[in-house]
């Protein structure tokens, strides 16, 4: 995805001349970094565009620049096995890589728009989330995990920030030491950056201290802290053969299968988050105070992430008084 910030207008392009060398490496710099996005989302685009390039060779279609009756056969190939949400974040890597050579974007073509509201009408939008689990399998799973390894104390701990935290894998992954605050009153993690925060703005989240030790994710943290080097960097490291702790940063696909081994396969790291806005909404707390804490700008979102699935379960219809 990467490509230097191209000027096309002739004026433009004369002005550009009497720039010097160093300004214009920053120039091009910026550009590619204001356009490129999130490391995780420039992955995905990658493995998107290797998949529309295949399919373009395989039947004679030219991939860049993409014309609409191209991108329209495509999307209608997709229709038959991917899901709305899949198309989509394909049709925004086919799009970026366009605007990334000053191309014409074709996904705003009239014709094109027709044939995905029809996918739409055929095929629904509605997508798999990650399922949310119930606060006594957390506590029941919690409780049967032996801290004497180095292993299952980092794991423990692990689990018990991502859902205290409402975190994102990305982001317990990025945790450094440094950046935990212990007081009395409880937890203070600051993060550098997030999925909604790009520019580095100053972003916290606050944890508590459980009444149950052996379900409390801020001495379970110490515990874990204790054993790392004094000299450590991440927060959350690999643990080798022989349960030896090591400085390697864990990925966040070892969090993600973290999850399934714990919780179960149909589980995923994105349940973390979703249990904790679930379970925090049953037990009352109101959009604003859940916000707080998982860094969502809207309710929208919110609403979302709740998977209250049972509709006996925080229903209005209970508080009618008859």
């Amino acid at each position: 995805m990467n490509s230097n910030l191209t000027i096309t207008n002739q004026e433009s392009s004369n002005q550009s001349l009497s720039l010097s060398t160093e300004l214009k490496e920053k120039l091009n710099e910026y550009g590619r970094l204001g356009l490129q996005g999130a490391y995780n989302t420039q992955r995905a685009y990658k493995a998107d565009l290797k998949n529309f390039n295949e399919w373009c060779e395989t039947n004679g279609q030219v991939a860049l620049p993409a014309s609409p009756e191209t991108l329209a056969g495509y999307v209608a190939h997709l229709a038959d096995t991917c899901k709305w949400a899949t198309i989509n974040r394909r049709l925004a890597a086919i799009s970026k890589l366009h605007q990334l050579q000053n191309l014409e974007t074709p996904t705003q073509n009239r014709v094109f728009r027709t044939v995905m509201e029809g996918i739409k009408r055929a095929n629904g939008i509605r997508q798999k989330q990650a399922p949310a689990f119930k606060l006594n399998k957390l506590k029941l799973m919690l409780r049967e995990i032996d801290t004497e390894s180095n292993a299952k104390l980092r794991n423990k701990a692990l689990l018990l920030l991502g859902f205290t935290g409402a975190f994102r894998r990305s982001e317990l992954v990025a945790l450094n030491v440094e950046d935990l605050q212990f007081t009395e009153e409880g937890l203070i993690v600051s993060m550098k950056k997030s999925k909604t925060n790009q520019y580095g703005d100053y972003e916290e989240k606050a944890i508590f201290y459980s009444p149950e030790a052996i379900l409390c994710p801020i001495r379970t943290l110490q515990s874990w802290i204790q054993r790392l080097e004094k000299s450590a960097d991440a927060l959350f490291v690999r643990v080798r053969k022989g349960d030896k702790i090591t400085t390697e940063r864990l990925t966040d696909k070892t969090v993600n299968d973290l999850v399934k081994t714990y919780f179960g396969t149909e589980f995923s790291a994105h349940s973390l988050r979703a249990s904790f806005i679930t379970i925090a909404k049953i037990n009352g707390a109101d959009d604003s105070e859940i916000m707080r804490q998982s860094k969502h700008k809207t309710s929208a979102m919110i609403q979302r992430y709740t998977r209250i699935e049972d509709i006996k379960q925080h229903n209005a219809a209970m508080k009618l008084g008859l």
